[in-house]
């Protein structure tokens, strides 16, 4: 497939342009007719990659530009607009370099033939498994302004959690960041200035001002070591993250970790029933929507679960027996509510229900974990304050000793 760009006259005469993705000049014409468009002018776009195109083969469809267009999207199928026609007023619309590609491939695989749902199944990084799920639904119950109504309200709270999420991991993380470069220039320029003078004295200095300029002399010395072998570090733990063992690893650390395991949790519960909820709504079988729901889950010990619960659904057993295997993944509370929903058949209820309990949850933790983490900075960082006041300040005082 290529791009081609267009000009084009309308049914209303008004020329328009725009670019197409076809297999050849000829197939591009022939997608314009079929748009009940008039080409005036085809050209082939230049194969030359510049900075723009390279950079839109790394970039991301962001969250926001997704709702928009879900929400266009469902809206203009309510005005009676077919789809092909849309989802070219959609490729207009839309600013994302990338996105707008997407849009348009999707658009002239509708326009050939294609149900939204196929063409949607071949971008999987762009389009998730919930996407393709809820429109396949929609399109074969009829009620695809439904399912795509369904899909935004998920996606608008999964943006809302998201949001609230990174607001409050922002302060501490801006903190650590800022003393470690401060720790590494004090430790190339400051401390050797220092810890220079106790040496000329030749008395016998306390352990912890030993180390203070064994450290010193190091880092200035091997400065450019010192760095690389820490940015070597990182790379390493950031590539061993995204490989499965490592994000595993990571994820059972985080589950266990004092303060932030309960909110991870939280976030996790909510996630899961507000997806089960969603699918279920939109008509999904409660097989298909477990497995959908636990490949959408981040942390991998509640996608295994989750993914295990949707086997044991398949041979007639309660999904309540297979979530409730581990009670720190699903609290008996919830096990319970859900045991509930099962026996009434209002599943979908009390998954909307729990939904919203742990979303609110989730809030009101993350309004309170800055004053929880501000205390605990605080005592840190006053550790190795006074670690290091101690490590100059003792020399200083033996001296003064020796000298008196």
């Amino acid at each position: 497939m290529s791009d081609f760009t267009y000009t084009a006259l309308n049914r209303e005469g008004k020329k328009e342009s725009a670019v197409i993705q076809a297999a050849s000049l000829v197939a591009a014409g022939h997608l314009l007719k079929e748009q009940g468009l008039l080409p005036v002018q085809i050209k082939e776009k230049s194969k030359q990659k510049d900075i723009l195109a390279f950079m839109k083969n790394f970039s991301s469809v962001p969250l926001a530009e997704k709702i928009n267009f879900i929400q266009n999207l469902g809206l203009m199928l309510k005005s009676g607009i077919s789809g092909p026609r849309a989802l070219q007023i959609l490729v207009k619309q839309t600013r994302n370099a990338k996105f707008q590609s997407v849009l348009t491939d999707i658009a002239n695989m509708v326009q050939a033939g294609k149900s939204l749902s196929e063409a949607l199944e071949k971008y999987p990084k762009v389009f998730t498994n919930i996407f393709v799920s809820m429109v396949r639904v929609g399109e074969i119950s009829g009620g695809l302004d439904k399912s795509l109504e369904y899909l935004n309200i998920q996606l608008q709270r999964e943006a809302d959690l998201k949001s609230r999420v990174k607001g409050a991991m922002l302060y501490p993380a801006v903190i650590m960041f800022a003393m470690v470069v401060i720790g590494v220039l004090m430790s190339i320029f400051v401390l050797p200035k220092l810890t220079s003078i106790f040496k000329d004295f030749g008395t016998q200095l306390p352990i912890t001002t030993r180390i203070v300029i064994a450290f010193a002399d190091f880092m200035s010395a091997h400065a450019v070591i010192a760095i690389g072998g820490m940015i070597a570090i990182f790379v390493g733990l950031f590539s061993f993250y995204k490989t499965y063992i490592g994000q595993k690893t990571f994820d059972i650390i985080i589950l266990h970790f004092y303060i932030i395991n309960t909110i991870v949790k939280k976030i996790n519960l909510a996630r899961f029933a507000r997806i089960l909820s969603s699918l279920l709504k939109s008509g999904i079988p409660i097989v298909q929507a477990l497995e959908v729901a636990g490949e959408s889950i981040s942390s991998i010990p509640y996608r295994e679960l989750i993914v295990a619960s949707a086997n044991d659904v398949k041979l007639d057993k309660p999904l309540t027996a297979s979530l409730g295997k581990d009670k720190n993944l699903f609290p008996i509370l919830v096990v319970q509510m859900l045991e509930v929903g099962e026996e009434s058949g209002a599943i979908q209820d009390i998954l909307e229900q729990l939904a919203q309990h742990f979303e609110e949850e989730v809030d009101v933790t993350l309004k309170n974990l800055s004053s929880i983490i501000e205390p605990l900075l605080l005592l840190f960082i006053g550790g190795i304050v006074g670690v290091l006041a101690l490590a100059l300040i003792a020399p200083i005082y033996n001296i003064t000793q020796t000298i008196s």
